[in-house]
């Protein structure tokens, strides 16, 4: 594969044998050799062959093998031609990350810092299997995966202002709780409102910079130096994982049925006016409502464990959201397409949407910036917020997801096991954890270096680096 500069960050390979659009690499000269130590590249050039697609596949500077799509892609497809992939959503349906910003400051909180993160770590459900505190079943479940986080919202978890700074409002319109099965059903009801495990965290933070040139962007988000925010990053559960498995098959077979030529059969699609596809949108968007519902919870049950530690009301002390984003997900959106706007249907693996100035679609009280995007670290590296730029439109609108792992879970256990937990003590770093393992396979060794991640997405011209928040208290599944 001959991958050519275009600009600073952007490389670019032509569309070659049955590819159908070009690849369109977006990474700094030191991070391409991490994107091609494994099939991230290739997997990439798989999805520019499947039919529809438009402008180029897209891979961004935190890409790493997935399934079918890689980790970090994004791709948008032509409704009359196209297709819908679930290898092109992932997994962890709408697994994404939500900003509570406070206005306490480290002083405030360092004296109480153990105790604010074993409270939390009480009062958030976490780790594998985990069961929520809010059970969830038959009618109720449903509404609460229809509807989104205004049903749990209306329910009395958390204020009306928080769906606003959601993507989709909290609520994505066109779920079909009757194309979902029993089985997603039964594993979705017990998971409502649980962290999880894996990369999934709760994060206590201190926003360690506000970079140049971003100072009315940090102004509008109503960050500052110094000031302690909330990070949380969860998603569907099993309630997505179960969606994804049920509709692969499904795919695989309308792919076979209606002569859709697949390089790789984790690309299984249907083209998105089949039954299949409008089956499983139906399916995905009550998975998505699950996550934004789970997050909201989680938002409550955060507010609640500051209220116990600080003995004071969540709203006294500046308890908002600044921003909620989803990382996989499958949206239909309007963009510009040979200079004309059209609606397509965009595939966001691994990547966070990320808007710019004016763009209708975001919050009213960010219009005049941007939107704001989040890109958590390890839990002992950084993490970042950082708001769209102009330069976004030519990737549909979309910006990296994090750090991306550069080593398999196992090998980090067996690379990392015992000496994370000193590296976290040694940073002062205040951690939980329902598994010691967990510690190590999320070590800051087994991702890329975060940093130069959202580097190349602003050396790029797709977003600004607004923050840099560093962690003071961890909570890990």
């Amino acid at each position: 594969m001959q991958l050519k500069k275009v600009r600073d960050a952007v490389y670019e390979s032509p569309a070659e044998g049955e590819m159908r659009v070009p690849l369109r690499v977006y990474a700094r000269d030191e991070m391409l050799p991490l994107l091609q130590k494994d099939r991230t590249l290739w997997q990439a050039q798989n999805v520019a062959t499947l039919p529809g697609i438009l402008k180029a596949s897209f891979v961004m500077p935190d890409g790493h093998e997935g399934y079918g799509f890689p980790i970090g892609g994004v791709a948008a497809f032509d409704l009359e031609e196209g297709v819908i992939s679930p290898g092109g959503v992932g997994y962890d349906i709408n697994c994404g990350v939500r900003l509570i910003r406070t206005n306490l400051t480290e002083k405030d909180v360092k004296p109480k810092l153990r105790e604010l993160i074993d409270t939390s770590f009480k009062n958030i459900p976490s780790g594998v299997g985990s069961k929520g505190r809010l059970r969830m079943e038959g009618r109720e479940l449903e509404e609460a995966v229809t509807v989104g986080s205004p049903f749990v919202i209306e329910k009395g978890y958390g204020a009306k202002k928080d769906a606003l700074h959601t993507e989709e409002g909290g609520s994505m319109k066109g779920a079909d709780f009757s194309k979902v099965s029993d089985s997603a059903k039964k594993r979705g009801a017990p998971q409502f409102g649980t962290l999880g495990s894996g990369n999934h965290f709760y994060e206590i933070q201190k926003v360690e910079r506000i970079f140049p040139g971003a100072e009315e962007m940090a102004k509008a988000f109503g960050i500052f130096e110094g000031q302690i925010t909330v990070m949380t990053h969860c998603g569907s559960r099993g309630f997505g994982h179960q969606v994804c498995s049920d509709y692969l098959q499904v795919m695989l077979n309308a792919a076979a049925r209606d002569g859709i030529k697949l390089v790789d059969r984790e690309l299984s699609s249907s083209y998105i006016k089949s039954k299949e596809a409008q089956d499983y949108l139906g399916a995905m968007r009550c998975a998505i409502n699950y996550a934004f519902c789970n997050r909201q919870v989680l938002t409550h049950w955060t507010r609640e464990s500051f209220e116990q530690v600080f003995k004071q009301d969540w709203e006294s002390l500046g308890m908002d959201v600044v921003y909620d984003v989803c990382h996989n997900i499958a949206k239909f959106e309007k963009h510009k397409v040979d200079g004309v706007e059209r609606e397509v249907c965009v595939h966001r693996k691994g990547a966070t949407r990320a808007f710019w100035k004016g763009h209708p679609d975001m919050p009213s009280d960010y219009r005049h910036v941007g939107q704001p995007a989040m890109i958590p670290g390890s839990m002992n590296t950084s993490s970042y917020l950082m708001c769209g730029l102009p330069g976004s439109a030519e990737s549909w609108g979309t910006i990296c997801h994090g750090a991306g792992r550069v080593m398999s879970r196992h090998s980090a256990i067996r690379e990392f096991k015992g000496t994370v937990e000193k590296e976290l003590q040694d940073k002062g770093i205040i951690y939980k954890a329902q598994d010691r393992h967990l510690l190590a396979e999320e070590a800051g060794g087994a991702y890329k270096n975060v940093d130069l991640v959202v580097q190349s997405v602003e050396d790029a011209g797709l977003a600004k680096i607004v923050a840099k928040m560093i962690p003071l208290g961890v909570v890990k599944g």
